[in-house]
């Protein structure tokens, strides 16, 4: 079985008749536990689609190393949906109900999972979910249904598990069961969540937000310390380029003084007469391109004062390193293939 690794390669995407959500976008997860966190609209749930393949780059790439099992924000089931419908064990259940009956097939035997309903039920009162698999999805709150889905998604143990927001319509025991459900989880899971307490148990934070995505290694306190100094080391940064736009503009207003008491003097030797007609026609023009030239000069300084704050607050997209992921016989990875550099 491959390790668990996505790459994200040079991805951009935009919803139709949209902004771009990702332009180049270079991101990398590990056989890790990995909080995708971001305002809302910065694309979470969209690049969970990415991973998956529901959505198409429209460049890049997109390479996933194992098995994936995602759970919705909501799950939405349609009419005769029942709990073994998450599980994908319909027809599996039915062999055996009509093994039970007496009336299977000699194909029904070979095929017949005899142990399935108890690893069914085993599942589901993991999660706290003591409905029968052939319960109705309609007839489960919001917050059963996802319990049963989380339920369903350990029970197929895949590689890497892609949950959108999956404490969301959950009261504290099901939160509970989401937590001990990633405590217990070898594999690699990336998470979409606002729930700060599940954000706690992860291995590192990335921050989607307009300008790309930074990696942040460790859990949520983590990411609010190193956030804390870069904002520290940013708002330095900011008021030592102000001071330097307020030095340069006072510069510039001192050399407009300087140049007009020159020109002053000019005016008033040329008004009583004491210098010749061209040498004060030589020193108007000379005036004139030296005010233009000394106007140009403090405009650019100016602009280029201006300019830092904002090269100050601008992130940059860091390129992220992720190393390959050498196959495990295991079942269930191991916490492995990290990335190498932040992303």
């Amino acid at each position: 079985m491959p390790a668990s690794c996505v790459a994200l390669r040079d991805l951009s995407w935009s919803p139709p008749g949209g902004s771009p959500l990702f332009s180049h976008l270079d991101l990398a997860f590990g056989a890790e536990h990995t909080g995708l966190i971001g305002r809302n609209g910065t694309g979470k749930t969209s690049l969970l689609r990415l991973i998956t393949g529901e959505l198409v780059p429209q460049a890049g790439a997109v390479t996933v190393n194992g098995r994936f099992a995602l759970l919705r924000q909501a799950v939405q089931p349609a009419e005769g949906d029942t709990v073994a419908t998450l599980f994908g064990a319909t027809e599996a259940l039915a062999i055996l109900q009509r093994a039970e009956t007496g009336q299977a097939t000699t194909e029904d035997f070979d095929l017949a999972d005899w142990t399935l309903e108890a690893r069914l039920v085993e599942a589901l009162t993991a999660m706290g979910v003591t409905a029968p698999a052939d319960t109705p999805l309609l007839q489960l709150s919001g917050g059963q249904r996802t319990r049963a889905a989380l339920a369903a998604l350990a029970f197929d143990r895949p590689d890497i598990l892609l949950l959108d927001e999956p404490t969301n319509h959950l009261d504290a025991d099901g939160r509970r069961a989401v937590a001990q459900l990633l405590d217990g989880w070898a594999g690699a899971a990336i998470v979409v969540s606002h729930d700060r307490d599940l954000l706690e148990r992860m291995d590192a934070v990335i921050e989607l937000t307009s300008h790309g995505a930074r990696r942040y290694g460790g859990n949520w306190s983590t990411y609010r310390a190193q956030k804390a100094l870069d904002l520290a080391a940013a708002t330095g940064e900011l008021a030592g380029a102000e001071k330097r736009l307020a030095e340069t503009d006072r510069q510039a207003q001192q050399n407009v003084e300087r140049q007009a008491r020159r020109d002053g003097v000019g005016h008033r030797k040329a008004a009583k007469g004491d210098m010749p007609r061209i040498v004060m026609g030589r020193l108007k023009d000379n005036a004139e391109q030296t005010g233009g030239a000394g106007a140009r000069l403090a405009e650019r300084r100016r602009a280029e004062a201006t300019d830092a704050p904002k090269r100050q607050t601008r992130l940059k997209r860091p390129a992220p390193r992720s190393r390959c992921c050498s196959p495990s016989p295991s079942p269930w990875p191991p916490r492995a293939c990290r990335p190498d550099g932040p992303l």
